[in-house]
């Protein structure tokens, strides 16, 4: 099946959408930009050239995604997330040399309003709290929110809280998956 493109989204030639995806009202893909096949592009969401967005990323309203941000499959970004790409933007000084690249590996959450700032990578599916501005990379399983965000917890792939027993050993409580934690790592050994 085709993508859905609702009439107000402006694609610019060159953009590339996969299958199934669905790109709604008042959303600008720039000529360049790849979208992956199974997608949802909320309203008003804006996606540089040189973007690209894997397979299943759903996007919800009112995000922007700069040149450099790199989204894996089954990434999940809240309504009016904030992405940038340049460390220490001036309006009289031009800085499209300096862009940072951000990446955002496979099943990773970003929440509500959180703020990305460029350069950092956000690992498999980790889970960034609404409002939380991150500055650093997070790694695999890491759940990180606040000003700036921090490590609180770990989760699972389905998003539960891991609680790590006797042998660094964790079941997530929906899927029965089993984790290890070893030096500050968290592996599904499913």
């Amino acid at each position: 099946m085709e993508a859905y493109i609702h009439p107000t989204a402006v694609i610019d030639e060159g953009a590339s959408i996969g299958a199934n995806s669905k790109i709604w009202h008042f959303c600008h893909l720039m000529s360049g930009c790849i979208i992956g096949r199974n997608c949802i592009l909320g309203q008003n969401v804006f996606v540089a050239p040189r973007v690209s967005i894997g397979d299943g990323t759903k996007i919800q309203n009112n995000v922007s995604l700069y040149e450099g941000v790199v989204c894996e499959k089954n990434v999940f970004i809240g309504p009016s997330a904030v992405f940038t790409n340049v460390i220490n933007p001036r309006a009289n000084i031009e800085r499209k040399e300096e862009f940072r690249s951000t990446i955002v590996k496979e099943g990773a959450t970003i929440g509500a309003n959180a703020t990305i700032v460029c350069g950092v990578t956000i690992g498999k599916y980790a889970f960034v709290g609404a409002g939380s501005v991150i500055t650093r990379d997070i790694p695999d399983f890491a759940l990180f929110f606040g000003n700036p965000a921090r490590h609180r917890a770990w989760v699972s792939k389905r998003g539960e809280k891991l609680s790590f027993r006797l042998g660094a050993v964790a079941t997530c409580p929906v899927s029965g998956e089993e984790y290890r934690l070893s030096e500050g790592r968290v592996v599904c050994e499913a």
